[in-house]
């Protein structure tokens, strides 16, 4: 297997999501992994805009973000640094996410897009949440 093969394999099975979308927030790239997480086929999610996965209430903050990025070409959600936000399936429920932020430039330096490299969390994020919750109450019972 040559290094391209190895590469175009790696990010098309990968069970994490790959996706590229351009300049304007259009899905041009879609892998398996984002199709489970998300639930659209790639067929079904490129040429959409990504507000088909940000909730309603954050796409005011997604796309201020997005503009920055694409303006400055910088992002400090690389690879320190996640960022971790909700996100909708398609048939509409709410999944957790983690991701990191990737900036593609073309040949003369210009942003042509970003990359997102996203993990599903939904479980963990839930785990945590009881957990907390737990602690809270019995702290509560013992202070009593």
């Amino acid at each position: 297997m040559n290094i391209f093969e190895f590469e175009r394999r790696i990010v098309a099975e990968a069970p994490d999501g790959v996706l590229f979308a351009d300049q304007d927030g259009v899905i041009r790239f879609w892998n398996g992994g984002c199709q489970r997480i998300f639930g659209f086929s790639a067929q079904e999610a490129i040429a959409q805009s990504l507000e088909i996965i940000i909730p309603d209430t954050l796409r005011a903050r997604h796309w201020q973000g997005y503009a920055q990025t694409i303006r400055g070409g910088q992002t400090r959600y690389g690879a320190d640094d996640l960022l971790a936000v909700p996100a909708v399936h398609q048939d509409g429920h709410r999944v957790s996410v983690e991701f990191s932020i990737i900036p593609f430039r073309d040949g003369a330096g210009e942003m042509i897009g970003i990359g997102a490299v996203l993990r599903d969390v939904t479980r963990s994020f839930a785990e945590i949440k009881a957990l907390r919750t737990e602690i809270k109450t019995l702290k509560e019972q013992g202070s009593k």
